[in-house]
């Protein structure tokens, strides 16, 4: 299963188009949030791709929510914008709460700044973001089969 992940968009839908077009064909895509309106584009341009809408603390009065657990190919995924667990000043509290919901993943954004590492037993993958200013605009995708779970992070062409 191959997914396209995306975070941060902040209305660049130009990028965002361009990082979709640059993944190729996915089962599935993930907003991770901060340009929830963003992924509405995406969900009526590619009606055969289901997409996974989340909210971030940008995305004022939406009803999308703020974290979620999804199961694929057999990996449970948080899937979450970060804020909340204060990524910008460390992962302990993301971690903790990934080890407290029993996951083997967890995408999140908001830190605008892309890695995909595995720590205590748990891959972090955070996409980056698609929206200036940045030093580096970028997507992930995750390939899951039977082998486990690899993320790339791609930069925008």
């Amino acid at each position: 299963m191959r997914i396209l992940v995306v975070s941060d968009t902040h209305g660049n839908q130009a990028a965002l188009l361009r990082a979709h077009e640059a993944a190729g064909r996915c089962e599935a895509i993930i907003h991770l949030g901060d340009g929830e309106e963003d992924a509405a584009l995406l969900a009526v341009l590619d009606e055969d791709c289901p997409v996974v809408r989340l909210a971030g603390n940008c995305d004022l009065g939406s009803t999308a929510p703020r974290e979620l657990i999804r199961e694929w190919a057999g990996l449970r995924l948080l899937l979450c914008h970060g804020d909340r667990y204060g990524v910008k000043g460390g992962l302990s509290r993301l971690i903790e709460q990934a080890h407290a919901s029993g996951v083997d993943a967890v995408l999140y954004g908001h830190t605008h700044l892309a890695q995909a590492v595995r720590q205590e037993g748990i891959w972090l993958i955070n996409p980056g973001t698609l929206a200036a200013p940045a030093p580096f605009h970028s997507y992930a995708v995750l390939e899951i089969s039977p082998a486990g779970l690899q993320a790339t992070i791609h930069p925008l062409p």
